[in-house]
Formats: structure tokens, C-alpha cells, sequence
């Protein structure tokens, strides 16, 4: 039987775990109630203790702080860089479906904050080889971004002899309640494993039947225990010491940093996922058809717990955006070397019945009867996101320094990074 939170729409189908109290409310809610409980002051003290032993003097870096073009990077840098005053080298890993907003974002992200910066690109055959395993296998064409951008700031840790790590919101913790805020979780190899990676690590790849070897992987093993533990290398949130508010985290980054969305095909958020073609599309339509939800539910619940949504406003949005088309297959086809009848073909390998019946060859239809779809147009407000940039250099940008912003040219007003 099937249990649904009685405040947001999470149910006990949550592939990370979920629990309900006596009265309904799952354990996400009852711990996004501590946001308003907590004394968020004494908390910030608390991480200026605890980084405290960290700060180094001199040239050398306190801290490594894994950024990308999208999520909370911008407000994570600006806690990092001028709350905490501490020196970080901002890392990223570069993955491959690259939008021009994101590429944009970690320009304005390295020049507004002034800082050092290192990402990872992996050789294209690695990462076309394993994408196509992973796509076929377990129904993830976005594996190798997450476990290259959960790895690559350990592995550079490591490398440099940096013992600190700091990160920004706990998924588990924010979604499901995994964990108390006041538990402050740090990151584990085996959190990234289970959950992170769905219990998918890179040895799963090197199977008698894929063209994938040791040299392709390494890139994303996790360094020896023996190393973390010689290097005492501790890895933070942030979310456990900061009041985490994703929505009006971003309002604050796109006035006073910069940072831009762009609208997408299947959430109303513009802002958390501006920087990717695949996670908010062909990603998350897998995530719909095996776990009965994709990600504009996760922000609904949010808004929910945030009081910015009701939830019968968040049930019609859902709705609306879970049915619409992903985008930009186009692209994700010729990056792969496949047809769209082929992905399509993958694709539905791995609905889940649970969810969806087949009621006719290739005709799906999903079991349980939803309301009628309305947008979220009106009900919250994104600046810094143009509607224009939906369709922009309908390309993915594998390297790139910058776009040609206003904000990022030169005084005499020639591009900065052109």
C-alpha cells in the first residue's frame, strides 16, 4: 500500500527512503519544520568553529568547493568567499551537455567571486562508452555526471593534500529528512554509492561485455580509504549550518551576482538545473518512468514546505510539466551516435509497471488518474531568466570560457571571453 505525505506529494515509493508520523507527515516535512525552529546564528558560530582549524596562511588553499553553472554554486561560493572569508579552489567536472547559460554561469561564478578554478574533462569516447552502458543497463544517461562531480573534489582533496571539502545542501536531508540538520552529516563514500549513484559504482562497468577498461574508469573510483584517512580529509554542508532556501538563494545570486536561468520543458524552476540539456530532460523523463515522479515534484515539494505553493497548486503543476516533452533528443542522439527509435526503444525498457501499463504496442498510460495540468506561471516570480535562452545555441558546449553577457565585457565594452 502505497502512503502520500498529507502536506507535500512525496510518497513511500521515494527511491531514497521516506517515513510517515502517526498523522501522515513524511520525515522530509517533519525535518524542513527545524528550518524555522533552529537558531540559525548560533548554527553559522558553529561552522566558524568548526573551519576554523582549516584556514591556512599564506597563498595556499583553505578549502576545495565543487561549483558547477547551475544549483546553489553562486550562493555556495558567496558563503565561502565572503561570509567565511576563506581562500577555496572552486572545482567543477565537466559534463558534456553543457547549455550556453551554464557555460555563462561559471564564467560570471570565476570573475564575480575571484577565484581559482580547476575542472575535469574526461576523454568523449569515455564518456560516450559509459553513457551508453549506463543508458541500457539501469536507465541513467546522466551516470557519469554524478559520479564525476560527487568523485572529482575528493580526488582533488587528495591530490593537493586539502583536508576540507565544502558542499552545499544534503539531498537526503533536504527531500526525504534523512537526517537532522542537527546531526551534521558529512559526505561518505558509501552515502554516494547508495544513493548518489543508485548503488551503480564505476566497477559495475567493467563487465566481459563492454569495451570499458581500468584506464577509463579511474576517473571515477574514490581515492583509498588509506589516503582520506592520512589526509584527514572532511567533507561539510553547508545546509546543516545555513537556513538552506533554494528559490530565494537565487533571487539573491541573480541581483547581486549575476547568475541567470533558463526556462525549461518539464519544471517550472529555471534556476536549479540551468546548466544541463539532459538532467531536467531525458534524465528526468527516466526518473518519471521508474519512479513514478520526476524533478518538478521535488521543487513542488519544496514550495510546498516553503508555504509558496499550495498543494493543490502543486499537484496541477506536476501534472502539466511531468507530461511535457523533454527537448533537445536531437542532441543527446548525435552525442551518443544512436536514432531516436533506438533511445525510444531504451527509453521504455525501463518504465516500471508499477507506474505504467502498456495498453497497446509502445502506447503507455499511467495508472493512477491525475488532476488536470495547470502551469506556474503567476505564482512565483523568476528574474535573470529569459525565455529566449530556451533555444539559444540549440548545441551542447563541451568546453567553453564565457558568453558575450553585458555584465562580462570589459570596461571599453569588447567580450571579456571572446
Amino acid at each position: 500500500m502505497v502512503t502520500t505525505c498529507r502536506r507535500c506529494l512525496y510518497t513511500s515509493d521515494h527511491p531514497l527512503g521516506i517515513t510517515f508520523d502517526e498523522t501522515g507527515l513524511c520525515s522530509g516535512c517533519q525535518v524542513h519544520e527545524e528550518k524555522d525552529r533552529l537558531d540559525w546564528d548560533e548554527r553559522w558560530q558553529e561552522l566558524e568553529t568548526l573551519v576554523k582549524p582549516f584556514r591556512t596562511k599564506g597563498p595556499t588553499y583553505d578549502c576545495i568547493v565543487p561549483v558547477s553553472g547551475a544549483r546553489d554554486s553562486f550562493f555556495l561560493a558567496d558563503l565561502v568567499v565572503n561570509r567565511l572569508k576563506m581562500n577555496p579552489l572552486m572545482v567543477s567536472y565537466n559534463r558534456y551537455f553543457n547549455t550556453p547559460t551554464g557555460i555563462g554561469n561559471l564564467a560570471q561564478l570565476r570573475m564575480h567571486f575571484d577565484v581559482d578554478f580547476q575542472q575535469k574533462h574526461v576523454d568523449p569516447r569515455t564518456v560516450r562508452g559509459i553513457t551508453r552502458h549506463a543508458l541500457y543497463q539501469f536507465g541513467n544517461p546522466y551516470w557519469h555526471c554524478l559520479a564525476g562531480e560527487t568523485v572529482f573534489p575528493v580526488q582533488m582533496a587528495v591530490m593537493m593534500g586539502i583536508p576540507l571539502i565544502i558542499w552545499g545542501a544534503h539531498q537526503g536531508l533536504e527531500q526525504v529528512g534523512m537526517f537532522s540538520h542537527l546531526e551534521n552529516v558529512e559526505m561518505t563514500r558509501r552515502y554516494r554509492k547508495d544513493h548518489d549513484l543508485f548503488g551503480v559504482d564505476a566497477q559495475d562497468f567493467a563487465g566481459p561485455f563492454d569495451d570499458l577498461g581500468e584506464e577509463d574508469l579511474i576517473n571515477y573510483r574514490y581515492p583509498a580509504f588509506s589516503d582520506i584517512e592520512a589526509l584527514g580529509l572532511v567533507g561539510i554542508y553547508l545546509g546543516n549550518y545555513v537556513r538552506w532556501d533554494p528559490y530565494a538563494q537565487h533571487l539573491s545570486m541573480v541581483s547581486q551576482a549575476g547568475y541567470r536561468g533558463r526556462p525549461l520543458n518539464r519544471t517550472f524552476d529555471c534556476y536549479d538545473h540551468a546548466d544541463c540539456y539532459v538532467y531536467t530532460g531525458l534524465h528526468d523523463v527516466l526518473k518519471y518512468f521508474k519512479h513514478g515522479y520526476g524533478k518538478v515534484t521535488d521543487q513542488a515539494c519544496r514550495e510546498i514546505r516553503f508555504g509558496r505553493m499550495t498543494r493543490d497548486q502543486a499537484l496541477r503543476i506536476v501534472a502539466h510539466y511531468e507530461e511535457q516533452e523533454p527537448g533537445h533528443l536531437d542532441l543527446f542522439c548525435k552525442f551518443l551516435g544512436t536514432d531516436p527509435w533506438s533511445l525510444r526503444m531504451v527509453v521504455n525498457r525501463h518504465r516500471n509497471p508499477k507506474f505504467f501499463e502498456e495498453i497497446a504496442p509502445n502506447v503507455w498510460r499511467r495508472r493512477r488518474a491525475r488532476p488536470e495540468g495547470m502551469t506556474a506561471e503567476g505564482i512565483l516570480d523568476y528574474p535573470g531568466c529569459d525565455p529566449a535562452e530556451r533555444d539559444k545555441d540549440n548545441r551542447y558546449i563541451t568546453v567553453g570560457r564565457g558568453v558575450d553577457w553585458p555584465e562580462q565585457r570589459c570596461p571599453d565594452g569588447q567580450p571579456r571571453y571572446f
